[in-house]
């Protein structure tokens, strides 16, 4: 039979997982009750080598930030009044670059310089965050409007005031007043259902362009005579008939063209019938329809709406290889 302290020792240490056993025979050495083991935390399925034998993980001398920081950020990441304060100075960010173009503003350069620095710096603190926030570079980047951010924050950062480049460095900070649609949910949604719009919306356009071209086919060949600038040629009538389109003094037009072939309202009639009308609705349904689609993946988590006849064909398919599997038994 082991000794007394050995005994005690085994009796206690028996019941008891790996990850319990140094505070246990922290309590056999010192005899207490309780005793507390400062810079250890536990760090599941995780041994490197600041992670002992029994998977516990020592703080302090580690590189890099601590969980509590990088919790402190994932907070201020996801505040709503960070996005707030970013969308606000992007919008100073626009207005500053709008104020520059009036004339006399050319002796505040200095200022607008130092203005211009700050704001780089903010984009520049806002990316880190939303960097640290997410964790892993490719989960970061994995999301285009990430992509987009950083490219704009980072080509801000390139030193072009004083080179030959000053007027790219100026286009590009007018650009960065797009940062307002990664920033605000509902503009990435309506982005993205446009992106997702055109390839249906290719079709359309294509539809559109054999309409245009039939009918300035049909224009440049019995109104060349009426006015050579507007009907000359297949590309002149084609443009003439965007303009129609747009209802861009298209009246004007068509009288004109009354006045040597009076049927011509036929053609200008029947012409805005199909495109501002038909065509025009056709497109709006185009996008409607996607952005009604991308709704219910997004409140479905991602998994893409079922449709009422999908779900009742499976049901029908489930049910019919039951029948066969008792057809089989018996």
């Amino acid at each position: 039979m082991l000794p007394p302290p050995f005994s005690r020792a085994t009796r206690l240490l028996r019941p008891l997982q790996p990850l319990h056993a140094p505070e246990t025979l922290a309590r056999i050495v010192f005899n207490t009750s309780t005793v507390h083991l400062p810079h250890i935390e536990k760090v599941p399925q995780s041994f490197d080598s600041q992670t002992t034998a029994f998977g516990i993980g020592i703080s302090g001398g580690g590189q890099g930030m601590s969980d509590q920081q990088k919790n402190i950020l994932v907070r201020i990441r996801y505040n709503p009044l960070f996005e707030t304060s970013m969308i606000a100075v992007i919008v100073f960010s626009a207005l500053v670059t709008g104020i520059k173009t009036y004339p006399g503003m050319s002796d505040f350069d200095s200022a607008f310089l130092y203005v211009d620095y700050a704001i780089t710096l903010i984009f520049l603190v806002e990316i880190i965050i939303r960097f640290i926030a997410d964790g892993r570079l490719s989960k970061f980047l994995s999301d285009p409007w990430n992509v987009f951010d950083t490219l704009i924050v980072l080509v801000s950062l390139i030193p072009i005031e004083h080179s030959n480049l000053v007027l790219i460095g100026r286009l590009i900070r007018i650009f960065r007043i797009l940062r307002v649609i990664s920033v605000i949910p509902e503009l990435r949604f309506l982005i993205t259902t446009l992106a997702k719009s055109i390839p249906n919306l290719s079709y359309l356009l294509l539809l559109m362009f054999i309409f245009f071209y039939i009918y300035g086919a049909i224009g440049a060949t019995i109104f060349a005579d009426v006015n050579d600038y507007l009907w000359g040629d297949i590309a002149r009538a084609m443009l003439t008939l965007f303009r129609v389109m747009t209802f861009e003094d298209w009246t004007d037009v068509m009288y004109e063209v009354m006045e040597v072939h009076p049927w011509g309202w036929i053609y200008f009639l029947s012409f805005i019938f199909f495109s501002a009308f038909a065509f025009l609705n056709m497109l709006i349904a185009i996008v409607v329809d996607v952005m009604n689609v991308e709704r219910e993946r997004m409140a479905t988590g991602g998994q893409g709406p079922t449709h009422p006849s999908e779900s009742l064909e499976k049901g029908i398919e489930k049910l019919a290889a039951q029948i066969e599997e008792l057809r089989k038994r018996l």
